[in-house]
């Protein structure tokens, strides 16, 4: 038996004990929103978005439970829903472990050992357990690795550690540990069949977070070992390829440690190098936080929209002429109407950024971190919770137009209520969920102020003294957080207090005073002195309404602007426009005066911002034409973050506009 981490270790990810890591996870529950914008979300996690989830994966929408119960015996029928399915609903269970962990409902904790119950049942005696390979005839353990069953493990190696970390209990951590210990027996061996298996990465991360929990060593070597094996084999179909992309769509055609570009499916890469970072974080293997540092730079610096997503086709190719799927393309080739953006692909991001912030102790990943958080990740769900984007697309058209530029290519111009691949919804609401997880950091010294957001700290710093905050703030509308400190121990210590990127101007106070220390955008001011009970950090971040620009290689956003606000996006949405207005018609007046104003009761409560656009109207729809000098016709209107969009109806949108100065 391995020896277990102490049981107050219950992190998120739990990098607490990780050699190499600078800033490092809190407890999960010792932070808690206490009301406002993130308050609100968990609180429609846990009434709306996680029943009604359950009762599609439940019942005979989503069908994920019942290929468990088929599994076990308990049920007849045939497997329902994708190959991943399974991964999906371990996603789902892990959101409710996380509502579980801040509430200490006990119902939440019978429903799921109800789940784990018939999980346990489902596996098999030796540990497997996949329900699409157990549950179809003619069909074999890893015969093909389009099955996903890579996928499945990852996240019941993650879902198990999470369960034990906040619950206590073994029943789940048992089972991810019994289909790990298989994993280890097939997989560690050089066999030439299961070379090419573990394309979809998310079994890296999972067996960091078990070796994590359980101290087995063998976990972490495993998961090294599935680094080690990609693109060390010729890329060419063999009988465990067969039916799904190969080479740089799967990431296979470039070792790791030479991977200058993110290239093929953007959530498989991003959950690659998460997992890669995880690793990192226990070895310190210098090649690899060099790849990592030349991707991270890639991802986000020539193949990221300014919402934060990534991935930017639905078809395409690799600079190196492999057909990809639903993800990276050439560097600043940028599209706004097929824009692919899957939901996962932008909460990976976010995911892989978290653990970059943790390796380096530094501010501008975090960056990305809240990016994703208030834009293209909230973006994939209702504000009432229950209808779901798969794509993000920066451009919608399809409201006044005789041609429809999304059939086949983002999906759905309306969030649906189900989506037959369902990995998305609960990748989302999961995030969601652990949000607060996300808020601070713990330093070799003290603790970082990451998320802001009215919020209750009660945690321990690394020597195991008591630190207590209080976290005041309107954020993201208002710029103003308060930190006030509750508990602290005597002798010296640092609290650091990000300063995001966009924050030009900010100011930091200590008891109304001002203090000697930088305030730089993007990196942390970091305060160390001796703290007493009732002192206050005074954080002031401008909220100055800012025009963006894309790079001037972006093509598809030349001479237009983006309009940004703090962290939020915003966009123009036809329900604010004439009627039968094209948002292609639409231009941005740069001479115009801006003014935030927030609405309580609309779209549950944001700031929006009040301008002139401009309507042409003597546009054409021949595909090239003689222009003269266009007609204008001036519209006072609103902008809405681009979160909120599509929950008026049926709509046409645009964040990127042409400026008119």
């Amino acid at each position: 038996m391995s020896t277990f981490s102490k049981l107050h270790n219950k992190s998120i990810t739990n990098n607490s004990e990780s050699p190499f890591v600078k800033l490092k996870s809190i407890n999960f529950g010792d932070c808690k929103w206490t009301s406002g914008f993130w308050s609100e979300k968990v609180k429609n996690a846990k009434e709306k978005m996680l029943p009604y989830m359950g009762n599609l994966l439940c019942g005979d929408i989503g069908h994920g439970l019942n290929n468990f119960k088929i599994a076990a015996g308990e049920k007849e029928g045939e497997h329902k829903g994708f190959f991943w399915h399974d991964g999906d609903f371990y996603k789902f269970m892990e959101a409710k472990m996380y509502i579980y962990g801040l509430t200490k409902n006990a119902s939440l904790l019978k429903e799921l050992d109800e789940y784990i119950e018939i999980i346990g049942k489902a596996q098999e005696e030796d540990g497997y357990i996949h329900t699409y390979v157990q549950i179809t005839k003619g069909v074999d353990r890893f015969e093909n690795r389009k099955y996903h069953e890579m996928y499945n493990f990852g996240h019941l190696f993650i879902a198990g550690s999470i369960h034990y970390r906040i619950t206590g209990q073994r029943n789940f951590l048992d089972i991810a540990i019994k289909m790990a210990d298989l994993l280890f027996t097939y997989f560690m061996p050089d066999t030439k069949h299961y070379q090419r298996f573990g394309f979809n990465q998310t079994q890296i991360m999972g067996l960091v977070e078990l070796y994590r929990t359980t101290r087995d060593k063998r976990y972490l070597k495993l998961a090294e070992k599935f680094i080690n094996r990609r693109g060390t084999f010729e890329i060419k179909h063999d009988d465990t390829t067969e039916g799904y992309p190969i080479g740089d769509m799967v990431q296979e055609r470039t070792p790791l440690r030479e991977s200058k570009e993110a290239v093929g499916h953007a959530v498989l890469a991003l959950y690659y190098y998460a997992g890669a970072a995880d690793v990192y974080a226990e070895t310190g293997e210098k090649a690899l936080i060099d790849a990592l540092d030349k991707l991270w730079e890639n991802v986000t610096g020539k193949k990221m929209y300014v919402t934060g997503a990534v991935g930017q086709a639905h078809y395409g190719a690799s600079t190196s002429l492999d057909m990809i799927e639903e993800g990276f393309i050439d560097a600043y080739m940028m599209p706004n109407m097929t824009a692919y953006n899957e939901t996962c692909a932008n909460l990976c991001n976010a995911m892989f950024s978290s653990r970059m912030m943790g390796i380096y102790g530094e501010s501008r990943y975090a960056d990305i971190v809240e990016l994703v958080l208030y834009n293209s990740g909230l973006s994939g769900i209702s504000l009432e919770g229950k209808d779901y984007f798969y794509s993000n697309p920066l451009r919608m058209v399809n409201n006044t137009r005789d041609y429809d530029a999304h059939a086949d290519v983002t999906e759905s111009p309306v969030r649906q209520p189900y989506l037959e691949c369902f990995c998305c919804p609960p990748n989302l609401v999961r995030t969601i969920c652990k949000s607060s997880g996300w808020a601070y950091n713990l330093s070799e010294n003290g603790v970082a102020v990451v998320l802001f957001g009215s919020n209750n700290l009660d945690s321990k710093l690394l020597d195991g003294s008591t630190i207590k905050l209080t976290q005041d703030t309107e954020y993201p509308w208002k710029g103003l957080v308060k930190i006030t400190i509750d508990e602290c121990k005597d002798s010296a210590f640092e609290i650091k207090v990000r300063i995001p990127k966009w924050a030009v101007g900010s100011t930091l106070k200590i008891n109304g005073q001002e203090v000697n220390v930088e305030v730089k955008p993007a990196t942390f001011a970091t305060i160390s002195r001796a703290w007493k009970e009732g002192d206050t950090i005074t954080l002031d971040m401008p909220m100055e309404v800012t025009l963006i620009e894309g790079h001037n290689r972006i093509e598809e956003v030349r001479n237009q602007v983006a309009v940004k606000r703090g962290p939020i996006v915003y966009c123009i949405e036809t329900p604010d426009l004439p009627k039968d207005t094209s948002i292609l018609d639409v231009y941005f007046n740069g001479n115009d005066q801006f003014e935030a104003v927030h609405r309580n009761e609309f779209l549950e409560g944001v700031t929006v911002i009040n301008t002139e656009l401009l309507i042409r109207e003597d546009k054409k729809d021949d595909m090239y034409q003689t222009v003269k000098k266009p007609s204008w016709k001036s519209h006072k209107t609103q902008l809405v973050p681009y979160f909120a969009w599509s929950n008026r109806g049926q709509a046409e949108m645009t964040v990127f506009m042409p400026i008119i100065w």
